[in-house]
Formats: C-alpha cells, sequence, structure tokens
C-alpha cells in the first residue's frame, strides 16, 4: 500500500467528528491549519458574557466565527500561508474546505501578537465543531507554531535563556479568556513552538480552565528551561498530554520534558523530519462506514542520533553561565542579521551548511562577536562527535567538529 500523510487523511476521511471521533491525526492536522493567517477574516474573542457565548454558539453555530471556505476568500490570499511549508498548507486548506469532516468547523477568537524590538511572535486561534445537530461538540485551541520571520526564532533562542517568554506568557492569559466561550470538551495543541505554548498554557491556566481540558496534543515540540516547572508541576495533567516526536527529531528533543512520547515514522530526512505533512499514515478498514480508523505508523523510540542530541545540548547549555549564553544568542543573531536572510528559510535551506554560513556572516561582526560564536558553535560541535560520534556530528555540522 502506497504511503499516506495529512492531506490523503483530510481528502480521504468522510465520517463526521460525531462518527469518528477527535484523535491525534486531527490535532495534526488542526496545529497545520493554524499556520493559515486568517488576520482579516476570523474574528477576535467575543466580548460577550462567556454562559451567553456558548449558549449562542449550541443552538446558532453560524455566529462563532467562520468556515474554512472563508479563508479561501480571504483577499490578501497568497500571503496567508505563513509558515516554512507554504505550498503544503495550500493544498491542506483546499483539501480542508472540501471535507465532510472539517469544512463545517467553526473558527474563531484569532489572536496575533508581533513586535520585533521584544522578539515576540504569538498566534493562535480555535476551532470548534458545535451546532444544534453536533451530538459531541468540541472546541480545539490551536497554538501557532514559529513562522518565518526571524523575531520569531529569536524568541526560540530566549526560551533557554530564560524561564519564560512573551509568547508563553500570552498563551496562558490567552488560553484563561477564550476557554469560557468555547462550547463542548476543550483540548489545546500546537506543532513545534505551538506545542511549547499549548502545554504552557495548559500548565500554568486558572485551574478552573485546566480541569476542563480533556487533551493537550504536544507535536515535535521544545521542552522548557529548566526553571520554567518543576516535575511536580505537570502531576495535574497527568494522562492528558499526547506528546509525539519524528524518528530523527531536532526540535522535540531541544531543552525538558518529563513526558515521555511516542515516536512518528517520516519519510523525510535530518531536520525536515519538523514538517508534519511527511509523517506517515495508515489506515485500517476499508471505508469510513465500517469503522475505518487512520492513525500514523509508530516506531519503538527515535533513532539514536535524535536521543543523543538532547544530551548533547544540554552539555553544551551546562558548560555556559547564564551571560555566557546571552552573548551567543546575541551573536549568532547579529551574524544571521549580516547575512542578508531576509527569513528563516533563508537560513533552514542550507541544511548541513547551515552553520558555516553562520560562520561567514560573523566575518561582519567585531571580534569579540565573531570570537563568541566560533567559539560556541566549535565547542557545540566537538560535545556531539565525543557523545554522539563523528558521523552524527558531521551531519549536524558539516565537519566544523574536525
Amino acid at each position: 500500500m502506497a504511503a499516506r500523510y495529512l492531506v490523503d487523511y483530510v481528502e480521504r476521511e468522510l465520517a463526521t467528528f460525531d462518527e469518528h471521533p477527535f484523535c491525534p491525526v486531527d490535532a495534526a492536522v488542526l496545529t497545520q491549519a493554524c499556520m493559515i493567517d486568517g488576520a482579516g477574516v476570523v474574528g477576535a474573542p467575543s466580548r460577550m458574557p462567556a454562559p451567553l457565548a456558548r449558549a449562542i454558539a449550541r443552538v446558532a453555530s453560524r455566529h462563532l466565527g467562520v468556515t474554512f471556505e472563508s479563508l479561501v476568500r480571504a483577499e490578501r490570499f497568497d500571503d496567508i500561508f505563513v509558515g516554512l511549508v507554504p505550498e503544503d498548507l495550500k493544498r491542506l486548506l483546499f483539501a480542508l474546505v472540501a471535507s465532510p469532516r472539517y469544512r463545517d468547523l467553526r473558527i474563531s477568537c484569532l489572536r496575533d501578537v508581533f513586535d520585533e524590538a521584544s522578539h515576540t511572535q504569538f498566534a493562535a486561534c480555535a476551532y470548534s465543531w458545535v451546532g444544534p445537530h453536533v451530538d459531541r461538540p468540541f472546541s480545539f485551541v490551536a497554538f501557532r507554531g514559529t513562522d518565518a520571520r526571524i523575531a520569531g526564532w529569536r524568541e526560540n533562542f530566549d526560551m533557554v535563556l530564560a524561564p519564560r517568554v512573551n509568547a508563553q506568557k500570552i498563551a496562558r492569559a490567552y488560553l484563561d479568556e477564550v476557554a469560557p466561550l468555547l462550547p463542548g470538551e476543550l483540548m489545546v495543541g500546537g506543532h513545534s513552538k505551538g506545542g511549547n505554548l499549548a502545554l504552557f498554557a495548559a500548565l500554568s491556566c486558572t485551574v478552573g480552565v485546566r480541569e476542563r481540558i480533556a487533551r493537550v496534543f504536544c507535536l515535535d515540540a521544545p521542552g522548557f528551561n529548566p526553571q520554567t516547572f518543576t516535575d511536580a508541576a505537570y502531576v495535574p495533567l497527568a494522562g492528558r498530554v499526547w506528546r509525539c516526536v519524528p524518528q530523527d527529531s531536532v526540535v522535540g528533543m531541544l531543552l525538558d520534558c518529563p513526558i515521555e512520547s511516542v515516536t512518528i515514522e517520516s519519510s523525510a530526512a535530518g531536520l525536515d523530519q519538523h514538517s508534519v505533512f511527511s509523517w506517515m499514515l495508515e489506515q485500517r478498514g476499508t471505508d469510513a462506514g465500517d469503522g475505518a480508523g487512520w492513525d500514523f505508523v509508530y516506531r519503538d523510540e527515535p533513532n539514536d542520533a535524535s536521543l543523543a542530541l538532547h544530551d548533547v545540548v544540554a552539555e553544551w547549555l551546562d558548560s555556559m553561565d547564564a551571560a555566557e549564553r546571552g552573548r551567543v544568542v546575541d551573536a549568532l543573531f547579529d551574524a544571521i542579521a549580516a547575512s542578508g536572510a531576509r527569513d528563516a528559510r533563508d537560513i533552514l535551506c542550507g541544511g548541513q551548511d547551515v552553520w558555516r554560513l553562520v560562520l561567514e556572516a560573523s566575518r561582519n561582526l567585531d571580534a569579540d562577536a565573531r570570537s563568541t560564536l566560533r567559539q560556541a558553535v566549535a565547542s557545540l560541535a566537538a560535545i556531539a562527535a565525543r557523545r554522539a560520534g563523528k558521523d552524527i556530528a558531521e551531519a549536524f555540522f558539516g565537519g566544523i567538529a574536525d
């Protein structure tokens, strides 16, 4: 049987959510749909009293947001695909519009915050299955991952430096604000940084909102600064967090999270496995009427290189104090700016040569910044070679460790 992927699922799954309940594959779909920018189409969180908002949604769902079809009609259609894989998002949107499973979802509560000066990039919205003919209503709060703007990637690195960054604080406040407005069972989730924000919000929101959360979905998401949460902080969500990584995960191995993850088979290689569109699916049964079900193709655990990455990064970070880490991050992004990169795609498309490109750009920095960055990258590459082997270090750093 030919391999199946996320868009195949949206195109082929004909059952409604009442017929086949929400599953992890649905969470993956909506975390990617969240990368489609609904500004100017999807409304902000309602200001009406929460009980009234939920009651209206149950009996007249058209008053709770818009559908995916509205996004296709957006005046700035060519600019709404903000992720690193815009063509995959475009194909996904057209599949969602045609899908009996997704086309009637209501999209609401959009919040988008971006501030380059403070390195803040946040976006989230809600998807609701609701209406007078719906048997099992639910709402899924989706937190957007990092888009292509470099300021958002800088905020990701700031997570190493501080227990909390602006996007995490906004995520907590956002969940507390919108949860009372949303009907049905409540779930939250995100991919990459979005998964980090979803889990942060679920762990730190008010008790009443946390008790209402049925599931948290974290897809190849980085963990947290060691000072962000104690292990005890995860106890209230025990058994309700679904966490996954692809077999060669990079992003999902960064920083700390005590929640075990499942491993998903990807058809891509290296960092490209971070794209959910490369994750493989399998279908059980022949059609929606005889109990067909979809799920990811799982592996026992991530590859050895992926498992080693967490220890490599941990040792590297432990080798520096907070001030040194800050200087390294500042130097890194000064080098990226000096490189002329317009957005993150210009950097990430360099593959294993990305570190060489950064070091080339560092020639335009002052002597102290250049030395700081070169020493830090060489140290990271050397730790990788020692802990994971020269072959793996070569794959990630292109021979810098030599």
